[in-house]
């Protein structure tokens, strides 16, 4: 889990429903969370992975997020999804004013 971040940051959520053949797509997955890593603005991400796949990734602004939706390598990851992997999937993006965790001392 992405510790508390300063705010305000961005968040992209990522929520998608996969098709039963996703051959590939586990290396991909790797590869565009390497590169989102190395993008400018970048702050984290987060996953969670059933059914349903939510992915949450953590940026600076909302030029960090539109910089990141144009690099040319996700794009045709993008391209991919829609083309072999994705069912379905839905994009939202938030502006975080405040967040908050516990941690359960030991």
């Amino acid at each position: 889990m992405t510790p508390n971040l300063p705010t305000p940051y961005y968040v992209v959520i990522f929520t998608s429903e996969k098709l039963s053949n996703i051959e590939g797509y586990d290396e991909v997955a790797a590869e565009m969370e390497e590169l989102a890593k190395q993008q400018p603005g970048y702050l984290g991400m987060d996953f969670v992975s059933g059914e349903m796949s939510v992915t949450m990734s953590y940026w600076k602004d909302e030029a960090s997020i539109l910089h990141w939706k144009r690099n040319a390598d996700h794009l045709m990851a993008q391209k991919m999804g829609r083309e072999k992997w994705y069912k379905s999937y839905t994009t939202q993006v938030a502006r975080v004013e405040r967040a908050y965790n516990f941690i359960k001392p030991e």
